[in-house]
């Protein structure tokens, strides 16, 4: 498993920006981009990227993030990502992302995340 996808993951579950932002600054490249359907455009560099887990964490108090599955081809990674927390109707849910990774080296050079997993309905 790549050490710098857990990493990012991770630092979506925690409760403080600076060691979040760290977390983060040392799983992406100084200009890596990430983006998923809820970030406003493509992210780049660590600093922008912490920014929007950020609110994340702000808006979903006490929710993590998990990497459940992850396949590797060269230096492309997929990762399934499990989203959990306690839901506005009190009860625990679970939402899955699926998320592509390039990297250089050991470090996420560009990063896009999709809701779901893909699975026909």
């Amino acid at each position: 498993m790549s050490d710098s996808i857990t990493t990012f993951f991770e630092a979506w579950g925690m409760s403080d920006d600076a060691p979040r932002a760290e977390a983060i600054a040392a799983a992406f490249t100084a200009d890596g981009t990430y983006a998923d359907p809820r970030s406003p455009e493509a992210l780049s560099g660590p600093a922008a990227i912490a920014g929007y887990v950020n609110m994340f964490s702000a808006g979903a108090p006490g929710w993590t993030a998990k990497v459940v599955n992850l396949s590797t081809i060269g230096n492309s990674h997929r990762a399934t990502v499990a989203f959990g927390g306690m839901g506005p109707d009190g009860k625990e849910m679970v939402q899955h992302g699926q998320y592509f990774a390039d990297m250089d080296g050991d470090k996420i050079a560009r990063m896009i995340g999709f809701v779901g997993t893909g699975a026909p309905e």
